[in-house]
């Protein structure tokens, strides 16, 4: 009886040998699925950090704008159960070097605010030549609702002779001398979108001499310099 119980105890061994190596081949592919996984789960955390990383270097390499809040406005709207505030915000932004503009944007709070006009002024920039790049070139007029602007070109040493909202326009746009005088009303929207039309009118002899097929000395000559002083002056004009 022993001898058979051995004997029928031999053929069931090696199966259960077999479940084993199956057991330890099933969590051995389990094992390496888990691995793959974590692997691939920190190679698309990898790519997520090297895209951040980019971003920042854009940010970094992108030109350096001075940012100016000129008016913050508190308004409010009458619902059922109360009020409910808002606030509005009127920024201007520039480079320093002849490029401005103006946003304006709305939020519930004020960080929020600042933020949508800034983003708006950014699409928003124009170019002005400037003289010697620290005055305008010409006198000019600018109009907009009940506000009237006039703004001058001035020697150097002059500074910026201005009021708030168009002295933030000056000093984002990079202009050092200059003489304006605002008549009517002291709305800064009004003000601010008066300024850039009287900046949108600006011209530089460069762009006139291009327009009128002629030379920059040409033109300066008829105020009755000489040839030599009109081609220094022509050379010394950067726009």
């Amino acid at each position: 009886m022993a001898d058979e119980n051995e004997i029928q105890a031999q053929p069931g061994a090696p199966a259960a040998v077999e479940g084993g190596e199956q057991q330890q081949q099933t969590e051995g592919r389990g094992r390496g699925r888990g691995r793959g996984g974590d692997r691939n789960r920190g190679e698309r955390g990898g790519r997520g950090r090297r895209d951040d990383r980019r971003g920042n270097r854009d940010e970094e390499q992108g030109e350096e704008l001075i940012e100016k809040l000129v008016h913050i406005n508190r308004v409010s709207k009458t619902v059922k159960g109360g009020k409910r505030f808002g606030f509005a915000a009127l920024v201007v932004v520039g480079d320093g070097k002849g490029r401005a503009g103006f946003g304006h944007g709305k939020a519930r709070e004020v960080p929020e605010a600042i933020s949508k006009a800034t983003a708006a002024a950014k699409k928003a920039m124009v170019r002005v030549p400037l003289k010697e790049g620290r005055t305008l070139h010409h006198d000019g007029k600018g109009h907009f609702g009940a506000g009237k602007v006039t703004v001058r070109s001035a020697p150097a040493g002059t500074g910026i002779i201005a009021g708030g909202p168009m002295r933030a326009v000056f000093e984002s746009l990079g202009v050092a001398d200059v003489v304006t005088k605002s008549v009517g009303t002291s709305n800064p929207y009004n003000m601010i979108r008066a300024t850039f039309q009287a900046l949108g009118e600006q011209t530089s002899p460069k762009s006139v001499a291009q327009r009128r097929g002629k030379k920059v000395a040409d033109l300066l000559r008829r105020g009755g310099a000489s040839a030599e002083v009109a081609q220094a002056d022509a050379e010394a004009i950067a726009e």
